[in-house]
């Protein structure tokens, strides 16, 4: 599909309460532009939606003049080049409805983690976000959702109570356990395009606050500090959700000292529960090296953001992921072999992510979330302007391909990065539930007019 040349713009505007952009108006650009700025936005028009109305009128225009439709709200996880048709833009739509009694939130498809942070964080509640709050909550929930409480709390898609979603006809639908329960089903964690989700539903949980928080050691401590993570993961409970990571910063002057320009190793933990437990539970990463920074302590669930200290601006990254069985000593040290202190690699994260805990558990009602009996995920990220762009790709593969013998086989969709052919796509959910979804797309989507998601043909 592709815009036809007798594209009847004033039309739509007339239909909508938002905007309708054409390449060359002012603001097209930043419309289009998502936070990967290494996946270029090229669409014929771009549609500024107010609402779930403004959603529903753009795909009846799109499907009445042939277009492709494609959507993103934050666009951290486009998965790949958007060139022609229509690009629907929710981030305005920003309603966000806090139950506190019921312990539930409802937002708007343009809603990011940190505004439901803010808001639920007064009642003693907090969300199910990622690692980093800027994220918009309707993508990431979709794709799952793998959070820094995933042990304790499981997937975000677990907790979603309600869906609302416009159709490839442009009709308005809810969606929930009792109202089209095959589109709840695969809606949370299938991250499939047989829809836009305009609204979404999902639990709080009783969390006012966590002990945790990062601790930062020197790259030469790197192997002893990793090995000691592998043996020491393997006893946490599932209160306690800890990650580590190859960490890689610029010479900017933004950065502390110690990490400026420098390789790290950078710890993460959020214990749930209190602060001598978790205190008690840390203790023996805190010996495995000399920290260079520990920032770990009682903490307002409000700032969970300092736990990872994922970047906020835009930029061009590649990304790459796999996950993994176990993790023993054979694995970390094809990690540091490949990432490790000796190597001068172009990338700015290596990490291993512990699953396992709630994450392994279903919730009451069936959902597509993919890859639950994995233990670890294994992510790197490169940055990805033009000079480097081969450099970091060779690095990045070369870092999967040393923990391929350790591969549990799957991936997260949500970490899927560059690997968007069909084929890797695929490894996202079992078999089964490739057939399921692909059913699902060819029932609600058959002429295919949504483009935003991967593509498993």
């Amino acid at each position: 599909m592709s815009a036809p040349t007798d594209f009847d713009a004033e039309d739509l505007r007339a239909k909508l309460d938002g905007a309708v952009l054409l390449p060359g108006d002012a603001g097209f650009e930043a419309a289009c532009r998502g936070f990967n700025l290494a996946h270029a936005f090229r669409p014929d028009v771009a549609v500024l939606a107010g609402s779930a109305r403004d959603v529903a009128a753009a795909v009846r225009h799109a499907k009445e003049a042939g277009l492709a439709v494609h959507v993103h709200s934050t666009g951290h996880g486009y998965p790949h080049q958007a060139h022609g048709g229509m690009l629907v833009n929710t981030s305005g739509m920003q309603s966000l409805v806090l139950d506190p009694r019921r312990r539930s939130a409802r937002v708007g498809a343009g809603v990011r983690w940190d505004r439901v942070i803010e808001e639920a964080a007064p009642h003693g509640l907090a969300p199910l976000n990622g690692s980093s709050p800027d994220i918009g909550v309707v993508g990431y929930t979709l794709g799952g959702g793998m959070g820094p409480m995933g042990r304790t709390f499981g997937f975000a898609a677990d907790r979603v109570r309600g869906i609302q979603l416009v159709t490839a006809d442009g009709s308005l639908l809810e969606v929930d356990a009792e109202a089209e329960p095959e589109l709840f089903w695969a809606l949370r964690g299938g991250k499939c395009s047989v829809g836009i989700v305009t609204e979404l539903e999902f639990d709080l949980v009783p969390v006012p606050h966590v002990y945790g928080g990062a601790i930062f050691f020197a790259g030469s401590d790197a192997a002893a500090v990793m090995h000691a993570y592998g043996d020491w993961v393997q006893a946490l409970p599932e209160s306690t959700t800890a990650s580590i990571a190859l960490l890689r910063l610029p010479d900017d002057a933004q950065i502390p000292g110690p990490l400026r320009g420098k390789l790290s190793v950078h710890l993460r933990f959020v214990h749930v529960g209190e602060e001598a437990a978790g205190a008690a539970l840390l203790e023996p990463m805190r010996r495995a090296g000399t920290p260079l920074v520990d920032l770990v302590g009682l903490m307002p669930y409000s700032a969970i953001a300092s736990v990872h200290q994922d970047p906020s601006d835009p930029m061009p990254a590649w990304e790459g992921s796999l996950l993994l069985r176990e993790l023993d000593a054979g694995a970390i040290d094809a990690l540091l072999g490949a990432a490790g202190p000796q190597n001068d690699v172009p990338l700015i994260v290596a990490e291993i992510r512990h699953l396992g805990g709630a994450l392994a558990r279903g919730p009451e009602h069936e959902n597509a979330v993919g890859g639950r009996d994995a233990a670890f995920s294994v992510m790197v990220v490169g940055p990805y302007p033009p000079p480097l762009m081969g450099a970091v790709e060779a690095a990045g593969h070369a870092v999967l391909e040393a923990m391929k013998p350790w591969a549990h086989g799957g991936t997260q969709i949500n970490f899927q990065g560059f690997a968007a052919t069909p084929e890797a796509v695929r490894k996202a959910w079992a078999e089964p539930t490739v057939e399921r979804l692909r059913a699902l797309k060819a029932a609600w989507d058959p002429e295919c007019r949504f483009r935003f998601g991967y593509s498993m043909d």
